[in-house]
C-alpha cells in the first residue's frame, strides 16, 4: 500500500538542529527544489497495491538512491550518511532533524527494484551541476 505524502516543503519549513537555516545554495537544496517530488510520488504510488503495509514515502526511496549513487556508498553507508547530516535529511523530506532513519539497508534494496537507475543517474548528473568549480 502507499500513502501519498505531504507536498513539497520549503527550505523555511525544515528545522535544522542548530535552530538556523540550511545554505540555499548548497547542492542537496537545490537538487531538491529541483526535482519534482509530486510527480515523481504520483508515478511511484501506481507500484503499490491498494492494501498491505504502507510504504516508505517516494522522496525518501528515490532520494536514498540519488544519495548512494552520489557518494558511491553501499546500503548501510548511505544510512549513516543520512543520519549525520542536515542537509541529506532535508533533501529526503524529513521535517527536523533526527537520529533516526526510517528505512534500513533491506528497504533501500526494495527501493531498486521500483526505481530505474538511469531516473537515479539523472538525478546525479543534475547535482553535480550544483557543485562548486574547484
Amino acid at each position: 500500500m502507499y500513502r501519498a505524502n505531504h507536498l513539497q516543503m520549503s527550505i523555511y519549513d525544515y528545522l535544522p538542529p542548530y535552530h538556523g537555516e540550511l545554505a540555499e545554495q548548497n547542492r542537496w537544496v537545490r537538487l531538491a527544489e529541483a526535482i519534482d517530488w509530486d510527480a515523481f510520488e504520483q508515478e511511484y504510488s501506481t507500484l503499490f497495491a491498494a492494501g498491505g503495509k504502507a510504504a516508505i514515502p517516494a522522496r525518501m526511496a528515490y532520494g536514498s538512491l540519488i544519495i548512494r549513487a552520489a557518494y558511491h556508498a553501499t546500503d548501510r553507508q548511505t544510512i549513516a550518511l543520512v543520519r549525520e547530516s542536515p542537509y541529506l535529511q532535508y533533501f529526503l523530506g524529513f521535517e527536523t532533524f533526527t537520529d533516526h532513519v526510517p528505512f534500513s539497508p533491506r528497504s533501500m534494496e526494495r527501493f531498486r527494484t521500483r526505481i530505474p537507475a538511469e531516473k537515479v543517474r539523472e538525478a546525479v548528473r543534475l547535482l553535480k551541476t550544483f557543485e562548486t568549480p574547484k
